[in-house]
């Protein structure tokens, strides 16, 4: 499925209703002298109402906003005339059945809110194409990438990118042992051993597997180096099982492409959602709870114990970049912060910071880390930058959870997968949580967890401390 094609259809869609609804209401003023706004006013709300959904229906039945990236330009403005004409068709059917003074509109509005719309969308599509023929990179963001492999799958794979530039993908190049059937020998960048190391050195962002099976340790390999310096790593079956699931294909032509794992947060839709969804979500915290909370801990905070009110630590964030992670200062000013986690009847730990711990009104500052855009509400929790490089380098797949922004809450906090680690077995296990929601996110899921961690909070969690 095409990464960014839904994002720029909504593009698309929201623009022409946006440009739908600023013909009538000039229509009104040029007409009445006056400019109405259909919240403001019951009476014009339904002609509004009609307008909108007459518009959807008539681009539904001619698919106007079908492959919006690729499809012929001449093609694309004959289908916006035809939408436009059966649009008009309708809306005059619509006004001859049920009558103008039913909507309280004039014949002079019909044709000049017709007619202004018609003006506009071509104005509005011409612009498009002009910036999809001049530089397509303003509408999606272009990934460098590599195949592995030589023969018919990756010559098929070339091709399909070099005829689909609106997927996003720019081959750089490809790695093998042996040439077997390569086209393009000058784009050979050199073996497969080399792969990792070229791609980490010209930062490119996802490798495309078309090894045969019969080379799976090669391919397991490349699939564990991937995931520890987070690239993406996707198979280009003959396929092989290498134990991940679950397994999402997508179709480039004719070509099945599997991913090892669904990540939902990769559409651009969703990520603007969860995006927004932070930005409110933290501003009502901030205004409503914070901003009186705050002077109240710190005072309590200074009385307790010198030091300053917040403690700040580097954690290790989206794409294992370091980020400076706010908190309530909950012990005494210590040296081993930065590398000792907080255990049970911890000795740093002052009066006051057992109760924000246990009900992680600590972690409040956090949420200014969700405006400034290095964390998330919901996500797998920041770890130490010490932590990072451990279990790195213990558990396999470790590095997975760097894909997303960390969160001030997440799928293993509810889940009892909090504080202290004391095995290896017990990060894997938080790991695999985190991993887990990666591949479900949605929506719904972020409210469950954060309805939980609240819920958490009120009680008291005995795993906070």
């Amino acid at each position: 499925m095409n990464r960014y094609a839904t994002f720029i259809k909504t593009i698309n869609l929201t623009i022409d209703y946006i440009l739908l609804n600023v013909s009538m209401i000039i229509a009104y003023y040029m007409v009445d002298n006056i400019l109405v706004l259909w919240v403001d006013d019951k009476n014009h709300l339904s002609i509004a109402l009609v307008f909108n959904l007459t518009w959807l229906l008539s681009a539904n039945i001619t698919r106007f906003y079908d492959k919006v990236l690729n499809k012929d330009s001449v093609i694309m403005m004959r289908k916006a005339l035809n939408t436009y004409l059966l649009f008009v068709s309708l809306i005059s059917c619509i006004v001859l059945i049920i009558g103008i003074k039913t909507y309280f509109i004039t014949n002079s509005y019909v044709v000049y809110a017709l007619a202004l719309f018609g003006l506009l969308l071509a104005i509005w599509k011409l612009i498009f194409l002009a910036i999809r023929k001049s530089d397509r990179a303003l509408l999606y963001d272009s990934r460098k990438v590599v195949i592995v492999g030589s023969g018919r799958i990756s010559n098929d794979l070339h091709n399909f990118f070099n005829n689909n530039l609106d997927r996003g993908y720019k081959l750089v190049g490809f790695f093998f042992d042996e040439d077997n059937a390569l086209k393009n020998k000058d784009m050979h960048l050199g073996k497969v051993d080399e792969c990792i190391n070229y791609v980490l050195a010209n930062k490119i962002k996802e490798i495309f597997c078309a090894l045969p099976a019969s080379e799976s340790d090669k391919i397991t390999k490349l699939l564990i180096e991937s995931d520890k310096n987070l690239i993406r790593f996707k198979v280009v079956p003959e396929y092989y099982d290498y134990g991940v699931i679950p397994l999402q294909i997508e179709s480039f032509g004719h070509i099945p492409v599997i991913s090892l794992r669904p990540e939902p947060l990769e559409n651009i839709l969703n990520r603007i959602i969860k995006r927004v969804f932070d930005i409110f979500f933290s501003l009502f915290i901030i205004v409503f709870l914070f901003s009186w909370l705050f002077p109240i801990l710190s005072v309590l905070i200074k009385i307790e114990s010198k030091g300053p009110t917040f403690f700040k630590q580097l954690r290790s964030g989206k794409d294992n970049s370091p980020f400076w992670c706010f908190k309530f200062r909950s012990m005494k000013v210590n040296f081993d912060s930065d590398s000792l986690q907080a255990i049970k009847n911890d000795v740093r730990i002052t009066k006051l910071g057992k109760f924000l711990r246990r009900t992680s009104i600590d972690e409040l500052p956090q949420f200014y880390n969700v405006l400034l855009g290095n964390m998330s509400i919901v996500g797998p929790r920041p770890h130490m930058l010490n932590h990072t490089t451990q279990y790195s380098q213990l558990i396999d797949r470790y590095m997975i959870r760097h894909f997303l922004k960390p969160g001030i809450t997440g799928y293993a906090q509810i889940n009892g997968l909090r504080g202290e680690t004391r095995t290896t077995k017990e990060m894997q296990l938080r790991v695999e949580a985190d991993v887990w929601y990666l591949e479900n996110w949605s929506f719904i899921l972020d409210l469950k967890i954060i309805f939980f961690t609240i819920w958490k909070s009120l009680k008291g969690d005995d795993k906070a401390y």
